[in-house]
């Protein structure tokens, strides 16, 4: 038997996303779309699928309309009569009559499926992180180590380190601590100007997931989530080990990115279009995968005069139309419209954005299905934006899905 079918993975993908507001206004922050094409939790997906592993169920809980139309019609690519799939599971209050408490909660509403299922080993991850990672490497490691639980980590600065949980690791990786959001992050015991966060990723032993799953459910006091109750419950107990991140990005930084809040969003975009990326999206030895419907190529429209159509470091989606308007660093998602003399600087625009004559946009993030008025300014005036739109502490200024002027 291949060694990967006895890996069921777990991708948790119900979060709120309350941070990204109003991009999470009306879908699940793991379905919130991403480098003009993709969703967050394509990564994710996709890291699973480049490396082997074929057995995915997807929880989801709120506002799931969105990403079960996008796991439904883009990850519908194996066989259930193999054994293979790309599942969605909803909250169904299997277990009591609440929904999801926590991370660990949400595992535990589904442990139906690992009985069902008998894996020998369950892999979490999360929906909501952009990152490129071979998780062979961590299950080779966590076989070798014997572990009962392996915790993927990636190092930032001590200040940074205060947004995650963090770990203490002795010279055999063996985990000694762990504090989700201290005040006080400790440093790697290698470099000081550095700690070891959780990225998300847990790599379980079958039995002991569950029989400590059980452990905190029966705990009142418990928040019921893996970072702050079932991890350090574990420390002491049972063969707990951090595995640094290796990064199929083949870039010369390591890239992992929470984007959690709109700023940070609005950065991992912007990325994308720089001349030379932190991300690779153009690696044809790992794909990252998604749902694209069937689009005519993009198209610019005029190419001489003060009317000419200019297009400069971005990137340009499918479907889109730029007639004789200027876009520069900005991002458009697919079927965007943009008319003459209309200028878009450093802005991501989601699908169906359609942006009038002499409109000037900056520093902004459009989401789906607006059309912008003639003449109109989004990213020029902060008092006037902040009347209608939301503004990020970085200053970018967010059009709610929908917006009628």
């Amino acid at each position: 038997m291949n060694e990967r079918s006895k890996i069921l993975a777990l991708l948790l993908a119900g979060g709120k996303g309350e941070r990204l507001y109003p991009l999470t206004r009306d879908r699940a922050k793991p379905a919130v779309p991403f480098g003009g094409t993709y969703r967050i939790v394509d990564f994710s997906l996709s890291n699973a699928i480049n490396s082997g592993l074929r057995k995915i169920y997807v929880l989801i809980q709120y506002k799931c309309h969105s990403l079960q139309k996008h796991i439904r019609d883009g990850w519908n690519i194996f066989s259930r009569e193999l054994g293979e799939f790309v599942d969605l599971v909803p909250a169904q209050m299997r277990i009591g009559d609440q929904w999801y408490l926590g991370t660990a909660d949400s595992v535990f509403q589904n442990i139906y499926f690992l009985d069902q299922e008998k894996p020998e080993h369950v892999l979490i991850l999360s929906g909501d992180h952009i990152y490129k990672m071979d998780y062979r490497r961590l299950i080779d490691f966590h076989k070798e180590k014997n572990a009962d639980l392996t915790i993927s980590v990636f190092e930032v600065s001590v200040n940074e380190a205060r947004r995650f949980g963090v770990l203490e690791v002795d010279k055999n990786f063996c985990v000694t601590s762990f504090y989700e959001k201290p005040s006080e992050p400790c440093p790697s015991s290698t470099n000081p100007a550095v700690s070891f966060i959780s990225m998300g990723i847990y790599l379980f032993k079958t039995e002991t997931l569950v029989r400590r799953l059980i452990e905190d459910a029966k705990n009142t006091a418990s928040t019921h989530d893996f970072g702050r109750d079932v991890i350090p419950a574990m420390l002491g107990k049972d063969r707990v080990f951090a595995f640094p991140f290796i990064d199929e990005n083949r870039k010369e930084t390591k890239y992992w990115r929470d984007i959690g809040t709109i700023d940070a969003y609005y950065d991992a975009n912007m990325d994308l279009a720089n001349v030379d990326p932190l991300l690779n999206l153009y690696d044809r030895q790992w794909p990252i995968r998604t749902y694209q419907e069937q689009l005519p190529p993009a198209k610019t429209v005029f190419s001489e005069g003060e009317r000419s159509a200019m297009v400069q470091d971005s990137i340009i989606s499918g479907g889109c139309i730029v007639s004789g308007a200027r876009v520069r660093h900005s991002i458009l998602s697919p079927w965007v419209r943009l008319h003459s003399y209309a200028e878009v600087l450093d802005s991501i625009l989601l699908d169906n954005v359609e942006i009038g004559r002499y409109a000037r946009i900056r520093r902004a993030i459009i989401d789906k299905n607006v059309k912008v008025p003639e003449d109109a300014t989004i990213g020029y005036n902060p008092d006037e934006d902040r009347k209608r739109f939301t503004i990020s502490e970085g200053h970018v200024v967010v059009v709610p899905k929908g917006y009628q002027w």
